[in-house]
């Protein structure tokens, strides 16, 4: 079901060399195949999980990251997005009457941009997330701050992901946890 998403992405993808390009002697380890990553990637728009939770031992969280950057420098990470959602939504159909809103803190320990104190995990660094799914709980999109942020600011911006989906409907329901108050 994943192989006409696959060929529509892998023509956006640059010829890469099988081997690190990078390495004087260009023997280093093998460069995980461009498949294992989209299918890894299929799977974090899916679940809306993090990187730990979906490497294996076909790839691991790292490798995934830094293809993410790579594809990001390309342009070709946000159309992954766009294609995923249009043949999601052309197969088996958003549900776009019915978004639910949540926001979490989950850890960051490698900092970043974004990243803030974390009040519930000894003042080290975290992220706040506000998420939103459709109503069969397919992400649709997120935005981050730092985790010492209350989740009604995060509310509009997370909203504003919406936009990639063209005209609202009139007829639309919002939920939302207690946290958005």
């Amino acid at each position: 079901m994943t192989e006409p998403l696959w060929d529509q992405f892998a023509a956006l993808l640059p010829e890469r060399p099988v081997y690190h390009p990078d390495h004087p002697l260009g023997c280093h380890r093998p460069r995980i195949s461009d498949r294992i990553i989209f299918d890894k990637f299929l799977q974090l728009l899916r679940f809306g999980c993090s990187y730990e939770a979906i490497a294996d031992t076909a790839c691991s969280a790292t490798t995934i990251r830094n293809r993410r950057n790579e594809w990001i420098r390309l342009g070709v990470f946000v159309r992954l997005k766009q294609i995923a959602l249009e043949s999601y939504d052309r197969i088996v159909g958003l549900i776009l009457d019915q978004i639910a809103v949540d926001g979490s803190i989950t850890k960051a320990p490698g900092g970043g941009e974004v990243a803030g104190r974390s009040p519930v995990d000894r003042g080290k660094q975290g992220l706040k997330r506000s998420g939103m799914t459709d109503g069969y709980g397919i992400p649709l999109g997120r935005v981050l701050a730092g985790a010492n942020r209350h989740d009604s600011p995060l509310l509009a911006p997370t909203l504003d992901r919406l936009d990639d989906f063209g005209p609202l409907l009139d007829d639309m329901t919002v939920h939302l946890d207690a946290g958005y108050d």
